[in-house]
């Protein structure tokens, strides 16, 4: 379930993937829901491109450390690689 960066607390997130599409995101936001894990999700920029490189917006998907093995499991079963 999409949280607020706030509910998680002090606690450290990881990071577990960036969507650089729309569509990734929402399809991963839909799984995230289902599967019944708590995460957080922020824009923030990164650098794409391999020709021409530049700076782009992606949306950071973020899980506290105990939710990390559900989810490989759910990610995995999905499509999705997680962020290493």
């Amino acid at each position: 379930m999409r949280q607020d960066p706030d509910f998680f607390g002090d606690r450290e997130l990881n990071l577990i993937y960036i969507a650089k599409r729309l569509r990734d995101a929402l399809r991963l936001e839909s799984v995230l829901t289902e599967a019944g894990v708590d995460y957080a999700v922020e824009t923030d920029n990164y650098v794409g491109g391999l020709l021409f490189r530049s700076e782009r917006v992606g949306a950071f998907f973020y899980v506290a450390p105990e939710s990390l093995g559900q989810v490989r499991e759910v990610m995995h079963r999905y499509s999705f690689r997680i962020q290493e």
